[in-house]
């Protein structure tokens, strides 16, 4: 059969296919997504979803003049493929290639960037409205949001205000039950209700001043195209109730959601995930901290975990198969979350808060407002600090540091590898005066034989990890393994002094004034931001003891890190291990 997808250059080729066609382009569409990914990785299942609705929108509205936004991104593969990116699909989410994540400056046709959920209706009202003011009434509003998404505070708070507009918009329901982990709380069970027929109370949608159609079949192109000309039509808020699969055409993807929202390599034909090597590795900080909150909280009764919609991501999930009753999944509600864990700590429980670093900034005045203002000891698991790799800058976790170590009353801890992460959890849950941030990578460590017994911390406390003489290098988090390996490629030159400090806040000033005094040479090191990080919060340090050195930061520039692998984005970054050993070099 010959192919269509291969003439698709742009939706306007679209528009010349008979609806019989687009089924044929939907088939080659999930073939394309499959064979790229399978090889390249990615997220997969939330794309192979999606491929009619993407065919469909495209085909009935006129983008790139109709606006159209896919929420979180993850599922706008097809939408790629379809706008002109088919023949650098291949570079997705690679370091110089296209954005895994909708992105405007790649594409008029990304008519807003995403990354994190739940933005897409207020920024398509945003749009509608601007639209009115300026006489472009005539434009559609579309945006492509999941039942997972659409349960976040600010997809409502979006929703309440369109209500009470005539505002051209189209939203649509891509309800599939899952967001990366299944869906969760009182309005998936509501949608439950509505997809079975069985929902007594008026529809919800409709009460919020939309007008409401649905459920429909997700995968039925006649229909959908039909549906979404005649709302093309009609004025005001619309809300379209679409049913889909997650990974639907590949049927490992259908079977397991989770594991294929982002599979890695996969056999292409059977779906059959690409073996792991029987090498002992060290494991990942999440799995760690998952089941060393397990092994605490199996002994501390008072233990509970909180995490916003990530138990898999997080490894929270762990608890929840040993520990169900005192681990919650609130959904994606990061604001909720922080507050209810101040909730919870104001009643003597010892909370694991546990949030990807990105994500948290959607909670900020939580954490100051309800939890360091009243100095409630919760216990933030800061997941994905600093650079993640391939999902971009809408993940790399490299201001936490920068936004956190304003706030008083708030303890911020990065460990240098998992035993030392075992050991501040192991001490924040045996109570402390103070909320605490502990932040921790995407990935592996260092430690394979890291299950060894826990020991109290002295809060604040840094180490030196080498002696020297003349530079000293101070270093905060898993980064300082890079130094050690740089020190011992340097033939553990007796010049070069190493220190770790785990602690960010509050910082170790008795021995931090006897570096300061001692070394000609100081250098500091981390994989947050430079601009008010941890090297900044030496420098003040510095300046409020009247010893003025000069002081080398290496951090994340004042620039927002491009999508790619880890060790690439080091080197753009600076902070890789060549940068510090030619800086060092020139006063060996």
């Amino acid at each position: 059969m010959k192919s269509i997808l291969e003439h698709i250059k742009s939706p306007n080729d679209l528009k010349t296919l008979s609806v019989k066609d687009l089924e044929q382009l939907a088939v080659e569409l999930r073939e394309f997504i499959i064979d790229i990914v399978s090889v390249k990785e990615g997220h997969l299942g939330a794309s192979l979803g999606v491929v009619e609705l993407t065919i469909a929108l495209h085909y009935v509205f006129n983008t790139p003049i109709d606006k159209l936004i896919w929420d979180v991104g993850h599922q706008a593969y097809g939408h790629k493929i379809l706008t002109g990116r088919k023949e650098v699909f291949d570079t997705n989410r690679q370091f110089g290639g296209i954005s895994g994540f909708p992105k405007m400056q790649e594409s008029e046709y990304d008519a807003f960037g995403t990354g994190h959920s739940s933005t897409s209706i207020s920024a398509l009202l945003g749009m509608a409205l601007a639209a009115q003011l300026q006489g472009k009434i005539q434009r559609q509003h579309i945006a492509v949001i999941g039942d997972a998404s659409i349960a976040s505070g600010m997809a409502f708070e979006g929703l309440n205000h369109a209500g009470v507009t005539n505002a051209n918009i189209l939203v649509v329901l891509n309800d599939n039950a899952m967001g990366i982990d299944p869906s969760v709380g009182a309005l998936k069970k509501y949608l439950t209700n509505v997809k079975t027929g069985t929902a007594k109370e008026e529809n919800i949608f409709e009460c919020l001043n939309f007008n409401y159609t649905g459920p429909i079949d997700g995968h039925d192109l006649p229909t959908l195209v039909k549906e979404l000309e005649r709302l093309k039509n009609i004025k005001g808020p619309k809300l379209l109730h679409v049913i889909t699969t997650k990974g639907k055409g590949l049927q490992k993807a259908e079977e397991n959601q989770v594991t294929y929202h982002a599979p890695g390599k996969f056999d292409k034909q059977t779906g059959e995930l690409q073996k792991k090597t029987n090498t002992v590795e060290p494991p990942k900080f999440q799995d760690v901290f998952g089941k060393t909150l397990v092994e605490l909280a199996l002994k501390n009764e008072k233990i509970v975990g909180i995490t916003p919609a990530m138990p898999t991501g997080s490894s929270l999930k762990f608890m929840m198969e040993v520990i169900p009753d005192r681990a919650f999944d609130v959904g994606i509600a990061e604001q909720h979350a922080v507050t209810m864990a101040a909730g919870m700590a104001t009643d003597g429980l010892v909370v694991f808060c546990n949030i990807y670093s990105t994500f948290l900034q959607r909670a900020y005045d939580q954490v100051i407002h309800d939890v360091a203002i009243q100095n409630l000891p919760v216990i933030f698991c800061l997941d994905r600090a600093g650079l993640v790799g391939e999902d971009g800058p809408t993940h790399h976790g490299v201001f936490d540091i920068s936004y956190l170590q304003c706030i008083p009353n708030l303890i911020i801890c990065s460990p240098l590898n998992e035993i030392e992460l075992r050991n501040i959890m192991y001490t924040a849950q045996l109570g402390l005066d103070h909320p605490i941030a502990i932040r921790y990578p995407r990935g592996r460590g260092n430690e394979v034989n890291w299950q060894v017994p826990m020991k109290k911390l002295n809060i604040g406390e840094a180490q030196l990890l080498k002696e020297g003489s003349k530079i000293a290098i101070l270093s905060t988090g898993p980064i300082g393994n890079m130094v050690s390996e740089l020190i011992n490629e340097l033939d553990n030159n007796p010049a070069i002094a190493h220190y770790n400090f785990p602690f960010i806040k509050p910082l170790d000033s008795t021995l931090l004034k006897e570096i300061l005094q001692k070394f000609e040479h100081i250098i500091t090191i981390e994989d947050g931001a430079a601009t008010g990080g941890f090297g900044s919060g030496l420098l003040e340090f510095a300046n409020n003891i009247g010893i003025h050195k000069i002081i080398k930061i290496f951090g994340i520039p004042d620039a927002f890190i491009t999508h790619g692998a880890t060790e690439k984005l080091y080197i753009k970054a600076g902070i890789d291990k060549m940068s510090v050993k030619q800086y060092v070099q020139q006063f060996l």
